[in-house]
C-alpha cells in the first residue's frame, strides 16, 4: 500500500503534547498520528456495524422488553 502526504492544522499546544509523547515512546510524530487515524477508523467501522445490526434487529421486530430495559436502567442508575 502506498502512502500519501497531507497537512493537518492544529494548535501549538497539541503539537507540543504530540512531540512530547513521541519522544517518550521513541516514535515519530508521523507514527503516532497514523496510529490515531487507524484507531479512529476502526472505532467508526465498529460503531457503523453496531448501528447496522441494531437496525436489522429493529426491522425484524426484536426489541428489549420492559423487564430488560428496567434492569438496564437500574444498572446505570446505581453507578
Amino acid at each position: 500500500m502506498g502512502t500519501e502526504a497531507f497537512s493537518v492544522r492544529t494548535d501549538r499546544k497539541k503539537v507540543k503534547q504530540l512531540d512530547k509523547l513521541a519522544k517518550q515512546q521513541d516514535r515519530s510524530r508521523n507514527y503516532l498520528v497514523n496510529q490515531a487515524i487507524d484507531q479512529l477508523l476502526e472505532l467508526h467501522a465498529w460503531q457503523d456495524e453496531r448501528v447496522k445490526e441494531g437496525i436489522k434487529s429493529a426491522d425484524a421486530g426484536r426489541f428489549a422488553g420492559d423487564v430488560e430495559m428496567e434492569r438496564i436502567f437500574n444498572k446505570y442508575k446505581e453507578a
